[in-house]
């Protein structure tokens, strides 16, 4: 047991009753939401008997595990020999460009080829960030100059991975929200462009939240979702957060589930969700 769970229940566990105020508020406060919370809080009331600290642990772990999808199919590369296209969207902060950096790592380890494309052009930081990233990794990297179009560079660097036979371009895209109008601008204008080259192209759409934003990771999923409808999740910073549920929220509230995790700094310490050791061992 760990994180939220472990404090959860040595906090049930220390009193002779359960305090239902307090235990809403501790549900509501690991980003549950209102309405997992309300359904977990009745389902024990509703046991019409004394509730332990293990009632409420296993109830808790049963509503999660409802919500979540089940684990999804690994990433293979396409069988026309064609790149499979990944957008990396998210705002500063939350571990974006190191996430895509980290998933072109993890799918180089399993055997892929892999480019990235460093269009969040507008923060120079992340530009050098993702190339200091490449050259770790040794993983090949097309830039563009400093404020250049995001989506001219995603396409010089789908024209390379179709010419090279790339099995996944993975492009760090907008990194910020200014307002939702030059949000939808500016994905949409990446989504048509890439398009030009493979009329299937974006493959796979990843948002990058920070498990401990809580609330405001699930605005700025509805926000990007409504810019560029969503695939997934890439939750960071799962690493002795105890914040784990605002992958369950945003799974319940916009139905876009959660497909890897960073739980560490190191290239490593990423992989894909698995839903089972999510429940378990992280939240």
């Amino acid at each position: 047991m760990a994180g939220f769970f472990k404090k959860l229940f040595n906090k049930v566990s220390n009193r002779a009753e359960i305090d239902w105020d307090e235990l809403e508020a501790d549900l509501i406060g690991a980003d549950l939401g209102a309405r997992t919370t309300m359904g977990i809080v009745d389902d024990l009331q509703g046991m019409g008997r004394k509730i332990s600290a293990d009632d409420v642990i296993e109830v808790c772990k049963q509503h999660i595990a409802g919500i979540l999808e089940e684990d999804l199919p690994v990433l293979t590369p396409r069988s026309d020999g064609r790149p499979t296209v990944i957008l990396v969207v998210g705002v500063n902060g939350t571990g974006k460009t190191t996430s895509s950096a980290k998933l072109a790592y993890l799918l180089k380890n399993q055997g892929h080829s892999v480019m990235l494309a460093a269009a969040d052009t507008f923060r120079a930081a992340a530009v050098e960030q993702l190339g200091v990233w490449a050259d770790r990794l040794g993983i090949p990297i097309v830039k563009g100059a400093p404020n250049a179009d995001p989506a001219s560079v995603c396409y010089t660097a789908h024209q390379k991975a179709l010419n090279d036979g790339t099995q996944f371009l993975i492009c760090d895209t907008a990194g910020r929200i200014h307002t939702r109008h030059n949000l939808m601008e500016e994905l949409g204008k990446i989504e048509r462009t890439i398009g030009k080259q493979d009329d299937d192209a974006p493959h796979l759409k990843l948002l990058v939240v920070d498990a401990t934003t809580g609330g405001n990771a699930l605005a700025q999923a509805k926000e990007f979702n409504k810019a560029i409808a969503l695939d997934g999740l890439i939750v960071t910073k799962l690493d002795g957060s105890g914040k784990g549920g605002v992958a369950v929220l945003i799974q319940q509230e916009l139905a876009i589930p959660t497909q890897f995790i960073g739980l560490g700094e190191e290239p490593e310490q990423f992989k894909p969700f698995n839903k089972q050791e999510f429940v378990e061992g992280i939240f």
